[in-house]
Order: C-alpha cells, then structure tokens, then sequence
C-alpha cells in the first residue's frame, strides 16, 4: 500500500492523545463487523444453552455445578474486541457513532421479526410455532440487549479513551483489561437481569451462575485474544493516513 500523505499539518506535541478520522479508511469496515457481531450474537442468544448439566463429574471433594449461558456467548466477546479497536484508534465520539448505529440495527432487527411473525402464514408454512418460539422472545432479548449494550459499550469506550488520555500510546494492555473489566460486567449484569427469564431461567442460583460465567468468560476471551487485538490495532494505526504519531 503506498504511503498517504496528510494534506494537513499535525502538531507533533509528545503530550497530544492521538486519533485517526472516522470519515475514511477502516471506520466503516469496523463499524459493519461490529453491527453484524451484535445482530446475530442477541439472534443466538434465544437459546439457553448449559453445560455438564447432567454430569456427575467432580473433582476432589467438589462437584462440577451446571455451566448456564446462551447461545451468544462464543460471539458477544468479538463486539468488545472491536469496540476496543474503534475507540484506540477513533476515539470516543467515533465509538459512540458506531453504538448509536449498532442500537439503530438492533431496534429494526426487532421491528421486522415482529411483523414476520404477525403475517398470516401460507398453507404449505408448518413452522409459526417454530418460528415464534425462536425469535418471539426476541423483543425481551433485544431490550437485555440494547441495554446492556449502551451501557456497557460506553463504559467500555469511556474507560479505554480515559485511560489512554493519561498513559498515550503506553500501556495498552490496562487500556484493553481496564475498560474490558468494567464495560463486560455492566453488560452482564444488565442484559442477564432481563433476559433470565425469555431463556427460561428461573432459579436466583441458575441467574447467579448465568451472570458469573458470562461475565468471567467474556472478560478471559477478551484476554486471550488480546495479542490479536494488538495485532489488529497496530496494522490499522499504520495504515490510517490520519493516524499521525508524534516523533
């Protein structure tokens, strides 16, 4: 890729808190992938999944307790690994943007399987049962989702931009733990405090375990990837002409 030249000047001030323009290069890239993460990850969070549910297994004088969470939990995780790469690169405003527009999908998302399930099936349709089983109990998901997500998201980006006001371009790994620490748990607890009962828990032990293990796996998959997400945010620093480093 050839080299890009800034048509204006940058102030190389060692103090400055740098940010690239969200009007071009990757932005939009991003903002897509983090849209399509939270679409399909609160569409597979209908299903309760759990884990050793009918196992004895134990080890040592400790049995292994039921693993309870949903269906999203393998993707949720991306949304934050992305969220971290807009707001170190794009800064807060920038985030917000894409949160407000991934908000914006999810509210159509919702509308559109409400008028799905309310058209009048064809003779040959077997599935309405199905179906409004499935993505009835979205609008409940979608409203756990787009709770935890504002809240949790901005906190996320909050945090990160914060932080990275008073450290630069030191330290990202407190940047990307930080913000994950805070903006996941706020997440967690919100979205699981509504969406218990749309996925059939019941129990406050059930809605305990529900709430721990997604927050302890999402923030442990935010940490294991965290190589990646270095990875990723050094390319896309290099390779944004408006992501100027002072030298």
């Amino acid at each position: 890729m050839a080299d890009v030249t800034v048509s204006e000047p940058v102030e190389k001030d060692s103090e400055a808190t740098v940010f690239a323009h969200a009007g071009r290069g990757y932005y939009p890239t991003f903002v897509a992938l983090f849209t399509a993460t939270l679409l399909i990850s609160n569409i597979c969070a209908t299903k309760g999944v759990a884990f050793f549910a009918d196992s004895d297994l134990s080890v040592g004088p400790f049995q292994v307790l039921p693993i309870i969470t949903d269906g999203g939990f393998f993707l949720f995780p991306l949304a934050y690994v992305l969220g971290d790469v807009l707001s170190e690169v794009y800064g807060f405003k920038s985030t917000r943007r894409a949160i407000y527009l991934g908000f914006g999908a999810m509210i159509l998302a919702s509308a559109c399987f409400w008028v799905l399930i309310a058209l009048p099936s064809a003779d040959f349709y077997e599935h309405q049962d199905a179906l409004a089983s499935v993505v009835g109990v979205y609008p409940r998901l979608l409203l756990a989702g787009l709770a935890g997500y504002l809240v949790g998201q901005m906190l996320n980006s909050l945090v990160m931009v914060s932080i990275k006001e008073r450290t630069k371009e030191k330290h990202l790994w407190a940047r990307l733990i930080g913000s994950t620490i805070v903006g996941e748990f706020a997440d967690t607890l919100i979205f699981c405090s509504i969406a218990a009962g749309a996925i059939g828990i019941s129990t406050w032990n059930d809605f305990v375990n529900y709430v721990i293990v997604g927050f302890v796996w999402k923030t442990l998959v935010e940490v294991m990837v965290m190589p990646i997400t270095y990875r990723v945010i050094a390319y896309v620093k290099k390779r944004e002409p408006t992501y100027v480093l002072a030298t």
